[in-house]
């Protein structure tokens, strides 16, 4: 059972300077949410690092205020918190696949993301994955943003710009000559 099985960590890390943390929670099921916050916010806080929160109306919402704030705010890192229960219907793996699919898409941009939206198939399990006593998922995603934070912070300066919205003067208004300002 994995209940049993010995899970390895990485040490916490330490920033070379102050990062501010998004937490986005889609607080369908609110208790094991609370739960999740907790830990994210602990983690933050065990780091140095500021944080604000968020809510969204479910997972999928998730990945889409995610690169919002991205192209509209300054956060460093962002940590994505929610719950899929198994239901009866296919909804499910929609909306576990595509939050996943979406969050890996904006890492793959160079955010540094920590994915804490749990995909279970009963209450019980969400909650041993919520509870900050055990495994608490909530501060291993805001570990996972955090340290990738770090190692992107190692690598050189954080590029703004990635994702969807070019640099100014990096498209021109369909229509326009060359002598025409640039939008």
């Amino acid at each position: 059972m994995a209940a049993n099985e010995q899970h390895y960590t990485l040490p916490r890390g330490t920033l070379d300077r102050p990062a501010k943390l998004l937490i986005v929670v889609a607080p369908y099921y609110r208790d094991i949410a609370d739960q999740l916050i907790a830990g994210a916010r602990a983690e933050a806080e065990a780091w140095g690092a500021s944080h604000d929160l968020i809510e969204v109306p479910g997972a999928l919402e998730i990945p889409t205020a995610i690169g919002m704030a991205e192209r509209m705010s300054s956060f460093d890192a962002f940590v994505a918190l929610g719950c899929v229960i198994r239901g009866e219907t296919t909804h499910y793996e929609t909306v576990c696949n595509d939050s996943s699919r979406a969050l890996t898409l904006l890492g793959l941009q160079g955010l540094a993301i920590g994915n804490g939206i749990l995909t279970v198939e009963t209450r019980d399990q969400a909650l041993a994955r919520a509870r900050v006593a055990e495994q608490n998922k909530g501060g291993g995603a805001a570990a996972a943003a955090l340290h990738l934070l770090a190692l992107s912070r190692k690598w050189g300066a954080q590029r703004k710009g990635v994702g969807f919205r070019p640099s100014e003067g990096e498209f021109r208004l369909a229509g326009h000559s060359d002598d025409t300002p640039t939008a």
